[in-house]
């Protein structure tokens, strides 16, 4: 697990956006008294820590449960819930060899779950602003029975992101077609 500095490349890539959180776009839906606007959440994303019970399940068998998950909010995605490795059960785990890189965080290692492939994925070299996340672990909810509380967590659209879908937040949310540049 190793800090990483952003190349000149990766600098590029974090200016590309269109929104950052400054202001809603006129698509945006209104958030309700006890929900969250996705396009309020800022870009760079925000770290932020929830006590929130979070439990990641495979069938009957649990993966994760934490009552101490980060939270990585950034414009127009759904949270990413992120677990600390000691409230893991790693050893039902594998990498798949496959890695990802993300101009925020850093570079994460994909993992699989008795058979499910993707599962979710570990941060193995961050940027020195998700340094807190390094070895961390997060989970693909369309892939798996993630909950916020008691609450099913839904996926994010289009199937590459990780964010967790809960009945407090309010879109539209990045991933569905056309969604590209937001």
């Amino acid at each position: 697990m190793t800090i990483i500095q952003p190349s000149t490349m990766v600098q590029r890539a974090r200016q590309h956006w269109r929104y950052d959180g400054s202001a809603r776009p006129p698509f945006a839906e209104e958030p309700g008294a006890d929900q969250e606007s996705v396009w309020d959440y800022p870009r760079p994303p925000r770290i932020e820590p929830t006590d929130k019970p979070l439990r990641v399940m495979l069938g009957e068998k649990e993966l994760a449960r934490t009552t101490r998950g980060m939270r990585v909010l950034e414009t127009a995605g759904a949270p990413t819930l992120y677990f600390p490795p000691e409230d893991v059960t790693t050893e039902r785990l594998c990498h798949t060899g496959r890695s990802y890189h993300c101009e925020w965080k850093g570079i994460s290692k994909e993992l699989a779950a008795d058979g499910v492939d993707p599962a979710g994925w570990v941060l193995t070299q961050a940027y020195p602003e998700f340094r807190e996340l390094l070895g961390w672990y997060a989970f693909y909810p369309q892939e798996l029975a993630c909950f916020v509380g008691e609450e099913r967590a839904g996926s994010q659209p289009g199937g590459y992101y990780g964010g967790w879908v809960t009945a407090d937040i309010v879109g539209p949310i990045k991933g569905a077609p056309g969604s590209e540049s937001w």
